[in-house]
């Protein structure tokens, strides 16, 4: 790069210092980053772990969110999960557990997600690790090859995820009906918290906000998509932190499941 005049400019201008450093920042800018990394891979064991065990995912009326719907006639057939509803769409076919499926989906719609990329590019690829830190890659294409082309497929998995958010807001009303009679446990709020902070992640989304107000010129010839793309952006500046809360909340909700159907814990009850 060179002036007007024809001098070089930028870092190679006359009189610059030449910097050898990585980087100047003084800060401890590797601790978001490194934080990041151990809790987004502590999530994908255990939701391994999880999705593999095929066993403790129902303590009635409590069903895990990793294993809701169930989809083969084995659920409810398994050690800890005695009489859980199931859909039996897979028959008796039993290669790999349900969970491993149905997982496909949140899953598919939080790698995608526009925060979650930010968080484990930078976590997991170090492109970058951080704001005026360079990357360590010496070649840069951005989302224009295979596989981080499929990250345009989000605004799919979105629509895939709210109907998975559907299935838990019932799991969560369910929970309260203790064989026919109106109840409410710990685990009946932790549902319910669950399937909140699902709906709160899920509405907050880029391309929730752009699906419900997206592509309009007059706001006046659509009052309703105007009042739901107003709401919708309200809550979008925190979708980060709902992003982390649902993600981390999801995995505890299977985790008390786990446990109550385990027998390690006892659900107490309220009334």
């Amino acid at each position: 790069m060179e002036t007007a005049d024809g001098a070089p400019a930028g870092i190679h201008s006359p009189g610059r210092a030449a910097i050898t450093a990585r980087t100047l920042r003084r800060d401890r800018w590797w601790v978001y980053p490194l934080i990041t990394f151990t809790v987004l891979a502590l999530f994908v064991a255990y939701a391994t772990y999880a999705a593999l065990a095929n066993r403790d995912y129902y303590a009635d009326p409590y069903l895990s969110p990793f294993y809701s719907p169930c989809l083969s006639t084995h659920c409810g057939a398994v050690p800890g999960s005695h009489g859980a509803p199931h859909l039996g769409w897979f028959g008796t076919w039993w290669i790999i557990t349900p969970a491993v499926i149905i997982l496909i989906f949140p899953l598919g719609f939080r790698l995608t997600c526009y925060y979650y990329r930010k968080a484990y590019y930078r976590s997991w690829w170090a492109a970058p690790p951080a704001c005026a830190v360079p990357e360590p890659h010496r070649r840069y294409s951005g989302e224009t090859r295979f596989p981080l082309l499929l990250q345009n497929v989000h605004r799919y998995f979105l629509y895939a995820a709210l109907v998975f958010n559907v299935i838990l807001t019932w799991d969560a009303v369910i929970a309260f009906d203790f064989r026919g009679r109106l109840g409410m446990g710990l685990g009946s709020l932790v549902l319910v918290v669950n399937a909140v902070l699902l709906w709160l992640y899920t509405l907050s989304c880029h391309s929730c906000r752009h699906a419900v107000g997206g592509r309009l010129n007059n706001f006046a010839r659509h009052p309703v998509r105007y009042r739901a793309w107003t709401w919708v952006s309200r809550i979008n500046p925190y979708h980060g932190r709902f992003a982390w809360a649902s993600l981390i909340w999801v995995a505890l909700a299977d985790g008390y499941v786990r446990l109550v159907a385990g027998g390690v814990i006892h659900d107490p009850r309220f009334f």
